[in-house]
């Protein structure tokens, strides 16, 4: 794990992964308890299970096991906490992803949210379809996810999340 002094959570990267989610920034939650998606009616892990990516159901305090994945995580901004919607922009957190990306290349990177690809991609939420998007960066593949937020409940859809765990796995094939 990558931790920095001012991180509301550590960065969990390494080289060779297959794929890392990234937030927009650790939920109120989830910055008091230390660990990522762990909102009560965050569908993020129970997801993992569904599509495949995890053997088990993993609890939001095993987040470093999800290395025996080949899965990483980390957040656009790793020094704010609190809902999308309250939550500022900050080139400098695009900046630091891009880097970060270059280092560390995963097959792929999946934005849990349309807010956390709007900061990356810089363009309007309404503008980022659900999915794979156009061209990579290095040899990363991104993916814009509907968000497991329980406060995104009336825009949740599995679909994109099955999408991105087949293309995870035709990597094992």
């Amino acid at each position: 794990m990558t931790i920095h002094p001012n991180d509301v959570l550590p960065d969990l990267l390494q080289p060779g992964l297959r794929l890392v989610f990234c937030g927009t920034a650790a939920g109120w939650k989830s910055a008091e308890a230390r660990a990522y998606y762990a909102g009560p009616g965050n569908k993020f892990w129970p997801t993992l299970h569904q599509v495949g990516l995890t053997s088990r159901q993993l609890k939001p305090q095993e987040f470093p096991h999800l290395l025996d994945y080949g899965i990483g995580l980390t957040d656009m901004m790793k020094t704010q906490s609190g809902m999308d919607v309250d939550l500022v922009n900050d080139a400098a957190a695009r900046e630091r992803l891009h880097r970060t990306l270059l280092r560390y290349q995963p097959h792929h990177l999946a934005f849990t949210s349309k807010k956390a690809a709007s900061f990356y991609l810089d363009l309007p939420t309404q503008k980022i379809p659900y999915g794979p998007q156009p061209g990579n960066v290095g040899e990363t593949q991104l993916w814009v996810l509907t968000s497991p937020s329980g406060a995104a409940n009336p825009h949740w859809d599995v679909v994109p999340w099955q999408e991105l765990a087949a293309a995870v796995m035709k990597l094992l094939s």
